[in-house]
């Protein structure tokens, strides 16, 4: 099965929450000039409304993620914080 090089390393929004090792969630990404989902597996479970990374692609419109805080976010907070 052919990975999808073109959703790795981009960041998305669960649909519906990973189970862990228990199964998949859904996770829409905006790749390609539009969006689209795939089935989406992670090593914990990922509530429904969380931001993730894909970090692997496992053909077939399934990928591996992890949960995402976008740096950029947290700097900001730390500005805010120290102002």
């Amino acid at each position: 099965m052919a990975q999808d090089e073109a959703v790795i390393g981009c960041t998305g929004e669960l649909l519906l929450g990973t189970r862990g090792s228990e199964g998949p969630g859904e996770i829409l990404v905006r790749v390609r000039g539009g969006s689209e989902t795939f089935l989406a597996w992670s090593e914990t479970p990922l509530p429904t409304g969380a931001t993730v990374l894909v970090v692997e692609s496992r053909g077939l419109r399934e990928v591996d993620v992890i949960e995402w805080v976008d740096p950029l976010d947290a700097l900001d907070g730390l500005a805010v914080d120290a102002g």
